[in-house]
């Protein structure tokens, strides 16, 4: 049976979910055919689109779905469902965006063959909340691209000219205001210890703040000492930015899978983050954890991390090690295999 996958969201801003889409898909080779709007369409007319257009062209076909949404018209449907954090926190996200999907989730994931997710938090999730059997979830982890890995100094240099860094020495982490990515408290922890740090020291915050009809926005505070934000940080120079980092901080309240650890930690920075939802799953025994709820908790890190150089050797390696554990040809083996189950069971 042909796969017709559902490649709606690939023309949208780049983010994990696109990018586990483009991962798979371009490791995937058999029987399928990839199916999008025509014309860009993004927000209601996308959704429009994806339950009374896409239906039509699925006739006789498997249905795959990555990206958290689907026609709820398709029953022979595979879904991956990244996190249900809009349904657990419908206050971090706009009106229409959870209003939407709290409808939508639910009556989709209990409808279509199989659900794919990355992560057994998430699995864990879908039980509970949905009543969904375990057996119908199969769990595929995701994993760095092939982009990530350690740079050279000279890669390093180069990152940091382009973005106008304004030091060789700084802690990373995203500058996102997504209320769930916990930025308020990591700017208190950072203003608690910026005076006992070393002052080349800085904090780096990455990432554009470009779509707001869907996340609501944290409030904003005046911003402690040597804090800078890049903005959007292109694809060619992200590798460079992680490597040249002292370490990465992820304080994030909610994420299914949580892919920015993992690229870090494969380009040999040392990874804090957030003792919450997937995040130890992910990062095993390979970060330095703090509770994200504790101003005090991540201050301690941020700290520790800054002014142990063993500490930071260790959780180097520590890593290295883990991220090459995971792997996007075993998760498009996987997830092929899942298709072709549910294929030949139609």
């Amino acid at each position: 049976m042909e796969i017709l996958i559902n490649t709606r969201t690939l023309a949208h801003p780049f983010t994990g979910t696109q990018r586990y889409t483009q991962e798979l898909v371009s490791r995937m080779s058999g029987n399928f055919t990839q199916t999008y709007p025509r014309v860009l369409t993004e927000g209601i007319p996308g959704h429009i689109w994806e339950q009374f257009v896409l239906p039509v062209h699925v006739k006789d076909r498997l249905l795959w779905s990555p990206s958290n949404t689907g026609p709820l018209a398709v029953k022979d449907q595979v879904l991956t469902i990244h996190d249900l954090s809009v349904i657990e926190h419908p206050e971090w996200f706009a009106g229409f965006f959870s209003g939407w999907y709290r409808f939508l989730l639910p009556r989709l994931a209990r409808r279509v063959r199989r659900l794919i997710t990355v992560s057994e938090f998430t699995r864990g999730r879908l039980v509970e909340l949905f009543g969904i059997p375990p057996d119908a979830i199969s769990v595929i982890h995701e994993a760095a691209s092939d982009s990530f890995h350690p740079s050279t100094r000279e890669q390093i240099q180069a990152a940091s000219k382009a973005l106008g860094l304004p030091s060789a020495s700084y802690l990373l982490a995203p500058g996102s205001m997504q209320p769930r990515k916990n930025l308020g408290r990591l700017l208190r922890a950072w203003s608690r210890v910026v005076e006992d740090l070393p002052e080349s020291l800085w904090l780096i915050l990455f990432g554009s703040q470009d779509q707001s009809h869907v996340f609501r926005k944290s409030s904003a505070h005046l911003l402690p000492a040597r804090v800078h934000f890049t903005g959007h940080v292109p694809e060619v120079h992200l590798p460079a930015l992680y490597s040249g980092a002292l370490a990465f901080i992820y304080p994030s309240l909610y994420e299914g899978f949580g892919l920015p650890p993992l690229e870090a930690m494969a380009c040999g920075t040392p990874v804090l983050a957030s003792r919450a939802a997937s995040m130890p799953e992910v990062l095993g025994d390979a970060g330095l954890m703090f509770d994200p709820l504790s101003v005090d908790s991540i201050a301690d890190a941020i700290y520790s991390v800054a002014m142990d150089d063993s500490l930071r050797s260790d959780l180097k390696q520590r890593g290295l090690s883990r991220a090459a554990q995971f792997s996007w040809e075993s998760a498009a083996r996987q997830t092929w295999a899942v298709l072709q189950e549910v294929a030949g069971i139609l």
